[in-house]
């Protein structure tokens, strides 16, 4: 077999990335009123970042010059607790389904910030190709409702899951900025250290509120399953594919994670979307072809 190029890696990455991610919309949304977000984050955080500090230790990856410029992490940090407790907070009342298609409005914004920071450049044809999954993203999240596209009549949750979503498209271009040459999974450790010592003071009041030992057994699943994959192997993924491909193009795979969305609501007893709003998601899967379709494959 061919030996996977340096830009196949990455796309690998984000596959992956795409189908762990669409399971936190699905399970989220199922314990979203029964834990404070603050404290559910907090704690996914922690558990996380001692998997993470564990594995990179044991790979001995750790090195005196990561120490260097610490504030990187908090940045860092700040951004996607920012991203994962207005998440929770959107998941509270936005259906899961709706909430994945915010999510794939991020590589928009994703793609003004990594030109304005990094000077990576948007082709016309990825433009295209943003605009097309732009407008799914917009059918989904409306239901393909005409009367409330025109009033704009988004619900609450959506709202707070984009500003979320803000701020996580301003991460990705970010970790190439701050980076100073460290392996992804140090920069991960570093980033789940910062945001759990984030989340602790300002959600400590929501953290000591918790009854941790009377939680129903789904919350902790949720919590290991949020920890262990979607707070660090993401981390880990996102990191590795966005020092590889270019800022816009790997959170073009954000298109994806409406189509995983589904596919774990079926696994989980729940119905097909139906009508235009299935026609959305299919515009959302044809922005990621179009974006694949790019030759380039060298971040810049």
């Amino acid at each position: 077999m061919e030996r996977l190029t340096d830009g196949q890696r990455g796309h690998l990455a984000m596959l992956v990335f795409s189908a762990l991610v669409a399971g936190s919309f699905t399970l989220g949304t199922r314990v979203a009123n029964e834990i404070a977000p603050l404290a559910l984050t907090a704690v996914r955080f922690l558990i996380a970042g001692v998997v993470i500090g564990v594995m990179a230790h044991v790979m001995g990856r750790f090195k005196p010059a990561h120490l260097q410029g610490l504030w990187r992490y908090g940045v860092l940090g700040g951004l996607l607790s920012a991203y994962f407790v207005l998440m929770f907070y959107g998941l509270q009342t936005a259906p899961p389904v709706s909430a994945a298609a915010v999510f794939t409005l991020t590589p928009v914004i994703s793609g003004v910030i990594g030109w304005l920071f990094l000077r990576q450049v948007t082709t016309r044809w990825m433009a295209l190709a943003l605009t097309v999954g732009g407008i799914g993203a917009v059918i989904v999240i409306f239901r393909a409702d005409w009367q409330l596209i025109r009033a704009f009549d988004i619900g609450r949750g959506e709202a707070l899951y984009f500003i979320g979503c803000v701020a996580h498209a301003i991460y990705t271009p970010f970790v190439r900025l701050l980076n100073r040459g460290e392996p992804a999974i140090v920069s991960t450790f570093g980033v789940l250290v910062a945001g759990t010592v984030i989340l602790t003071v300002v959600g400590w009041g929501d953290i000591q509120a918790t009854p941790w030992m009377d939680l129903p057994v789904m919350v902790w699943i949720v919590i290991l399953y949020l920890a262990l994959f979607t707070s660090g192997m993401t981390f880990v993924l996102l990191q590795y594919a966005a020092l590889r491909l270019p800022s816009a193009k790997v959170m073009a795979y954000t298109y994806l994670v409406p189509s995983w969305v589904i596919l774990w609501e079926l696994a989980f007893g729940g119905a097909l979307p139906g009508g235009l709003v299935f026609v959305g998601i299919v515009l959302t899967g044809i922005a990621l072809l179009m974006l694949l379709e790019t030759k380039s494959e060298r971040a810049v």
